[in-house]
């Protein structure tokens, strides 16, 4: 089959081009996920899914056509609980996102479909897409699945940012101002918020780490940012971008 005429969106293609992919012994899905939550007065709400799409897109470019590869629609709206309360967060509980990714997961093992790469850009359900990999292994023990964290095991992030800003800017801080700075800088504000979240925090306490504490943005933040976004700059997004690629 000339896989350099198909498209790399499943969507896209018909039901005899999906068969003839699928029943290859490489074939992978990829199922971007993001979030539709508060990112600051400054960006958009869909800040995950822009990432997580416009990466993978990325990716696709380089790699050979004949590679049975395809992307199937981006998952925008996510689990995001710790973001209720700023106006425009959507959140599904997270019984549903995994019977979701149960339901469709299963659904592409039976067609076929040898691997499924669960692509997420959301660190509010990295933990989520974890039980919903093993969830959906029970049903689809055929389907070889892979739930990644996009800015997880990035090598020389931290070259590019402080220390403080590593373990605190956890939320449309430095990190995803710069990076939308340099994807769609038409959707980011003017505005560069900092709040310094530390007494916010009992000592020894923490967001994340070995044993992180359960937390909600309110409790922390009046803007919505964790983390400090003033030195933001699209230079810095370029780099950004390339080390994630």
């Amino acid at each position: 089959m000339n896989f350099k005429s198909i498209p790399n969106e499943y969507e896209y293609l018909s039901w005899p081009e999906v068969k003839n992919i699928a029943e290859n012994k490489r074939s992978t899905i990829i199922w971007p996920f993001g979030a539709i939550e508060q990112h600051g007065p400054h960006l958009p709400l869909a800040t995950d899914g822009i990432f997580v799409d416009d990466i993978t897109n990325e990716v696709l470019k380089l790699l050979p056509d004949e590679i049975p590869l395809k992307k199937i629609p981006t998952q925008y709206i996510g689990f995001s609980p710790e973001h209720i309360g700023f106006d425009g967060t959507l959140s599904l509980s997270s019984q549903l996102l995994i019977s979701i990714i149960s339901e469709v997961g299963k659904q592409l093992s039976d067609v076929g479909f040898k691997r499924l790469i669960l692509l997420n850009a959301h660190g509010g359900q990295i933990s989520l897409l974890n039980t919903a990999a093993r969830e959906l292994k029970k049903i689809a023990p055929n389907l070889s699945i892979f739930p990644c964290f996009l800015w997880s095991g990035v090598v020389g992030l931290n070259n590019l940012v402080s220390k403080s800003e590593l373990e605190n800017g956890l939320h449309a801080s430095l990190s995803e101002t710069s990076l939308m700075m340099e994807i769609r800088p038409d959707l980011v504000g003017d505005e560069r918020p900092y709040e310094d979240i530390s007494s916010k925090i009992p000592e020894g306490w923490s967001l994340e780490g070995d044993a992180p504490l359960a937390w909600s943005t309110k409790e922390i933040s009046n803007s919505g940012v964790i983390g400090d976004s003033r030195g933001a700059n699209k230079k810095l997004g370029r780099r950004f971008k390339k080390i994630i690629n």
